[in-house]
């Protein structure tokens, strides 16, 4: 869990990538892809085959829970997936929003504190703090572009002063100084498999 581009994707793909290099099964969706493609089995009538489908693979990635709204039906859907995986194989899940928001994200209260508590079992929750690595670069730039000085790019009249001017000062998006990246070492005893 953790604000967006904290890293919560990479940490959760890394596992699944060394799952897959051992030989084991692994599939990767963003939330919305896994919901859209339960409700078309359901739709098509193969809800129980695709449900048996995304039950096998010994490690499952389900990426950007909070993002996007779901439908009750999918919540269902999603629900009833997770129910199967429980203590049958190990699901990664990453999400900006925090436990407390996920009764929003479902449209019910009590299916997300059922899924909630299925979840925590067994598991091991990583909590990102800090901004964007993306930002981090962009607040780089901005920077730069905004204490820079830059001359005029007219050329100056034969004996005229050059003219520069300075950007005006302004506030970044975020203040990123103190931002110190967590070591992956940190994370070892969650990315055990």
């Amino acid at each position: 869990m953790g604000p967006p581009g904290a890293g919560k994707t990479h940490l959760a793909i890394s596992p699944a990538i060394a799952a897959a290099q051992s030989g084991r099964r692994v599939y990767y969706g963003t939330l919305a892809d896994l919901i859209t493609s339960l409700e078309e089995a359901q739709a098509a009538g193969r809800l129980q085959a695709r449900l048996k489908v995304l039950t096998h693979p010994a490690f499952l990635v389900v990426d950007e829970i909070g993002y996007l709204p779901i439908s009750r039906t999918g919540a269902m859907l999603f629900f009833q997936l997770m129910t199967r995986r429980y203590e049958h194989a190990s699901t990664v899940l990453t999400s900006n929003k925090g436990f407390e928001e996920w009764g929003e994200v479902f449209g019910d209260d009590v299916m997300a504190a059922a899924l909630i508590d299925g979840l925590v079992h067994h598991c091991h929750i990583i909590t990102i703090r800090g901004n964007s690595y993306r930002m981090r670069q962009h607040t780089d730039l901005w920077h730069a572009l905004h204490t820079t000085q830059i001359r005029s790019p007219r050329p100056a009249a034969a004996g005229a002063p050059v003219r520069t001017w300075r950007r005006p000062e302004a506030r970044p998006l975020a203040d990123l100084s103190d931002f110190q990246p967590a070591e992956l070492s940190d994370f070892q005893p969650a990315l055990t498999l």
